[in-house]
């Protein structure tokens, strides 16, 4: 059994994630979401998805990175 690094639950189904050259143990992908997703530049919430980069920042969308003066991005294709 492995112990879950933000729970403390100690769980026999537990995941290893290594994100770059820092691996934790988790007992759901919500504590990994909660221990390792990034977080959107102008929101704050956690980004459990692809996101979008731009002026070395990373944002959950397009809406918050035209708050925050990113051109030329849009949530869907046109």
């Amino acid at each position: 059994m492995a112990t879950c690094d933000v729970c403390g639950n100690d769980y026999d189904k537990a995941l290893r994630i290594t994100q770059g050259s820092r691996t934790m143990i988790f007992d759901s992908f919500e504590c990994a979401i909660h221990a390792m997703a990034p977080r959107c530049a102008h929101c704050d919430c956690r980004i459990v998805g692809h996101g979008m980069e731009a002026k070395g920042k990373t944002y959950c969308c397009a809406h918050c990175a035209r708050h925050e003066g990113v051109k030329g991005v849009a949530d869907r294709a046109a």
